[in-house]
């Protein structure tokens, strides 16, 4: 077994795993550690755990310190010098007239190097910007184009449950989102009660889809013929995939009655494969569309 700390860098889109050692080390903590960027200082976001040697991927570079009080105040020195790299970078923006928005700005502990995180239709061509920004800083440059999902992860905000944005307190990484989804949980298909506040479709579809594809797998159709425990058949109106019940319409002396039975009570063939979404209103298809064609882009100047 192989003992594993979690650990969470500003504007990271994941968490990574170092070798705590010995150090005595707890969830809130921050610590420094060394990463393909050079020296970070980084937020523990769960204590220290075992994990089998077979799941590490090795090397696990271990934790520096548990970061000190010196550790600390640079830190918090690195967050007031970003807010004014912020606006010089947005002076320099508009001296060169390029139509890109700037999120946010963030040195490396260790001041090795200053990125800008950007959103913008497009590749934009910021060579000139990048030599203006390292004349500036004398440091290394990075500027990184980012999406709208990404933006959001950055600046946080309240979703539409009334709740902190997942992305900006836990979500790790975004999973592939899909209508399709939407469809599967028995969702409003209106543009405007699926998107989040980034405009894309709401990342929590994703976190109840297994258990609605099981639950559906176990229910008939809605116009399917089923036959009902009591000798009886009939149409299925509706169903309630929570609750796995089914509506069914039933033909009594050449009169309809609907009756409510549960899924155990029916018999019916198995579900048909799903067919595919029919997706005729246009804002639909916008979406769906941006849900595939978001990318990143960066360029580094030494």
């Amino acid at each position: 077994m192989t003992k594993i700390v979690g650990v969470r860098f500003r504007n990271a889109g994941k968490v990574y795993y170092f070798d705590p050692r010995k150090l005595s080390i707890k969830k809130g903590d921050h610590v420094i550690v060394e990463t393909a960027r050079g020296i970070e200082y980084g937020s523990v976001v769960a204590d220290v755990q075992e994990v089998a040697d077979g799941k590490v991927i090795q090397p696990l570079k271990p934790v520096i310190r548990v970061a000190t009080k010196e550790d600390d105040d640079r830190a918090a020195r690195n967050r007031e010098k970003e807010k004014e790299a912020l606006q010089i970078c947005l002076e320099k923006i508009k001296k060169h007239n390029l139509e890109m928005k700037l999120i946010d700005s963030e040195y490396t502990f260790d001041n090795n190097k200053v990125l800008f995180y950007f959103t913008a239709d497009g590749r934009i061509d910021f060579r000139d910007l990048v030599k203006d920004l390292a004349a500036v800083f004398k440091t290394r440059i990075e500027l990184r184009q980012i999406g709208v999902r990404d933006e959001t992860k950055i600046i946080g905000g309240i979703g539409i449950c009334g709740r902190a944005l997942c992305c900006n307190t836990f979500l790790s990484e975004f999973a592939p989102v899909s209508i399709k989804m939407a469809k599967e949980q028995n969702l409003s298909l209106n543009p405007a009660k699926i998107s989040g506040v980034c405009g894309r479709l709401m990342c929590c579809l994703k976190n109840e889809e297994e258990t609605y594809e099981y639950l559906n797998s176990h229910l008939p159709g809605t116009g399917d013929v089923v036959q009902t425990d009591d000798g009886l058949k009939g149409e299925v109106q509706s169903v309630s995939v929570l609750r796995q019940t089914v509506k069914v319409i039933i033909d009594l002396n050449d009169e309809k009655e609907i009756r409510e039975y549960a899924v155990s009570q029916l018999k019916f063939r198995p579900k048909r494969k799903k067919e595919k979404i029919n997706i005729a209103d246009k804002e639909l298809k916008a979406l769906e569309a941006m849900e595939k064609t978001e990318g990143k882009s960066k360029l580094d100047e030494g």
